[in-house]
């Protein structure tokens, strides 16, 4: 019986594994990270938009010192449904870190959620992380 929840564990991929507090064995350079995206949206309830200043700004002053060895920034088109119950569409941040110090990078990532969401009066900052091998 536990052959089979040790396959069933390996078939399901490293997220499970990192789920039930195993890692995944990376092949030397490549160490145990964490893949963490942020999507900030840059509409703003007054009708306004998030400047491309505004952006950099906040980037420069919150995010960047708490990440200084690196992230990439895309900008792409976002949909979400809001507390409205309507679907918006609007102008949209990527965010993408790599991160080798987890758990320690969880605060990090929830004071840049709750500072962007403050200053720019949003509802909320999509968030994804998964498990993976990397190195830089």
């Amino acid at each position: 019986m536990a052959a089979i929840a040790v396959i069933a564990i390996a078939a399901a991929g490293r997220d499970v594994l990192a789920q039930v507090g195993l890692t995944a064995a990376c092949v030397a350079p490549l160490k145990p990270a964490v893949s963490v995206e942020l999507y900030f949206g840059r509409g703003k309830p007054d009708g306004g938009e998030v400047s491309d200043r505004e952006w950099e700004e906040f980037l420069a002053e919150e995010v960047s010192p708490r990440f200084p060895d690196g992230l990439s920034v895309m900008e792409v088109m976002g949909q979400y449904r809001g507390s409205s119950g309507r679907a918006v569409s609007e102008r949209s941040k990527r965010l993408h870190i790599i991160v080798f110090d987890s758990p320690a990078h969880l605060a990090k990532i929830a004071e840049i959620i709750d500072l962007y969401r403050q200053r720019f009066r949003q509802e909320s900052v999509l968030r994804t992380e998964r498990s993976l091998c990397a190195a830089l």
